[in-house]
């Protein structure tokens, strides 16, 4: 038989948990195809270091966007290799328990359904992010207590109010880690007038972005291409003007953070207040982010240990205990 499996199918990685055994790869969820056949020529790590490189008959692609598929084919492809790189053959078919954002509509749910059942799953089970996170994150989301989690993605970013193992209150918003890649293009673009790629942009944004003030601010070096004249250039940013350049995305998080715990019950308020935030999430790396939140929600924030892979843990662990787990699984 199959070992069971859990996947993070998020829009910037791809975390895949396999019962028994733990996590067994986490690359960026890129796949890149032949245009002409419709080959699928690499996925994964692979797949992301030809982003901006490829000829023209190849396209690498990121087939979900904001935690959504956006291409239904593609996906079932990426979906079909990560099977097959798990072990998976037609002899073999694994219960499949994936994880969602909690803002997917039913219609995008079945898709992910779908896409993974015409994959090779026996079964599809699905999970929504914020819980798998908690779980993740060793909250104990069983008790009569409110447990807040902030979890910031590729796409999306979604806080909710864990009580009672079920979501009491939650906030999505369809901005996340990209959203922060494309507002650092867009400033360079216009206030230098020059274009740079959407991985230069990821690289500088882990290099020195920071969401609250730096004890000591950095600077850093980038190349790119001069619009004027087609020619590369090279350009000093410092800290405080990417900050500058990422703080509407940065502002949507805080808001549905805040938004979040002003719809929820006062006494599972009063549990924030004394507990704190959970942050999670590759996206809540960003640096200074908790500083920003707490003091945006007047209440402590701790980051998880592990925040890339919270949500992969806790879907594992949903496996290791699948009977006893159904009651957070959507659709069980």
């Amino acid at each position: 038989m199959a070992r069971d499996l859990a996947i993070d199918l998020g829009t910037a990685n791809t975390l895949v948990y396999q019962r028994g055994k733990g996590i067994l790869f986490a690359e960026p969820t890129v796949i890149a195809l032949n245009k002409e056949t419709g080959d699928v020529l690499a996925m994964g790590d692979e797949a992301w270091q030809m982003i901006g490189r490829t000829p023209g008959y190849i396209v690498a692609v990121r087939p979900l966007r904001s935690g959504a598929i956006s291409d239904f084919d593609v996906t079932e492809k990426l979906i079909r290799l990560i099977l097959q790189r798990s072990g998976v053959n037609r002899l073999s078919r694994p219960r499949v328990l994936v994880c969602v954002p909690s803002a997917l509509t039913e219609v995008e749910r079945r898709a992910v359904e779908e896409a993974t059942m015409s994959a090779g799953a026996r079964s599809c089970y699905l999970i929504e992010e914020p819980m798998a996170a908690a779980i993740g994150a060793g909250l104990p989301i069983h008790e009569p207590m409110g447990n807040l989690v902030v979890d910031v993605g590729g796409g999306t970013s979604e806080v909710a109010l864990i009580s009672l193992g079920g979501i009491v209150t939650n906030t999505a918003v369809r901005l996340g880690g990209f959203d922060l890649d494309g507002s650092i293009q867009n400033y360079i673009r216009k206030e230098y007038r020059l274009a740079i790629g959407e991985r230069t942009a990821e690289r500088i944004k882990i290099a020195i972005a920071s969401a609250f003030p730096l004890a000591d601010e950095k600077k850093a070096e980038l190349r790119g291409r001069d619009l004027a004249t087609g020619l590369p250039k090279n350009i000093v940013m410092s800290s405080e003007e990417l900050r500058s350049a990422i703080d509407e995305q940065v502002r949507g998080i805080v808001d549905a953070t805040i938004d979040c715990i002003s719809q929820s019950p006062p006494d599972l308020v009063q549990d924030v207040l004394m507990n704190g935030i959970t942050l999670t999430g590759g996206g809540g790396m960003l640096q200074g982010l908790d500083m920003l939140l707490s003091q945006a929600a007047e209440v402590p924030v701790h980051i998880t240990d592990q925040p890339l892979e919270s949500v992969v843990l806790g879907a594992g662990k949903c496996l290791e205990a699948f009977e006893s787990a159904r009651s957070v699984l959507l659709h069980a």
